[in-house]
């Protein structure tokens, strides 16, 4: 059996990372879960929504106080994608605890758009809109 190591170093990172995990305040976890939420309408190329960055980062702001944390957050986030893609990412943006947020988030609502795509779609993107976090095309 062959190991990638481009896989197998990011999960031993995540596999020591509680002992340096400080979890999510209320508002990092909120502004996470839309985040991921938005990103999943447009992974699964729900149709007539797009991202919308300027509106994600307002949101972001709003929730955390300012640009810089909301970008913080984006990219602790982009982070945490490229290490699940196994592709190389700046550890010093990683997280151990958006990793994990952001993985039982993804899961919950790819289920949810795999049991009902238009549905979910719609629900999903239609509350991402009203965020700012997608807009309608």
């Amino acid at each position: 059996m062959k190991f990638k190591w481009s896989v197998v170093v990011p999960l031993a990172l995540i596999a020591t990372a509680p002992a340096r995990t400080a979890p999510l305040s209320d508002a990092e976890a909120t502004f996470l879960d839309q985040l991921v939420t938005a990103a999943a309408v447009v992974g699964q190329r729900c149709i007539g929504f797009e991202a919308d960055g300027a509106g994600g980062v307002q949101l972001g702001a709003r929730l955390l106080g300012s640009p810089k944390a909301a970008m913080a957050m984006i990219d602790a986030f982009s982070a945490a994608i490229k290490a699940h893609d196994g592709e190389s990412y700046d550890p010093g943006k990683f997280r151990p605890e958006v990793f994990e947020a952001a993985s039982k988030t993804i899961k919950r609502v790819l289920a949810d758009l795999d049991r009902d795509p238009k549905g979910a779609c719609t629900e999903y993107g239609d509350a991402s809109v009203d965020r700012g976090l997608l807009k309608r095309y």
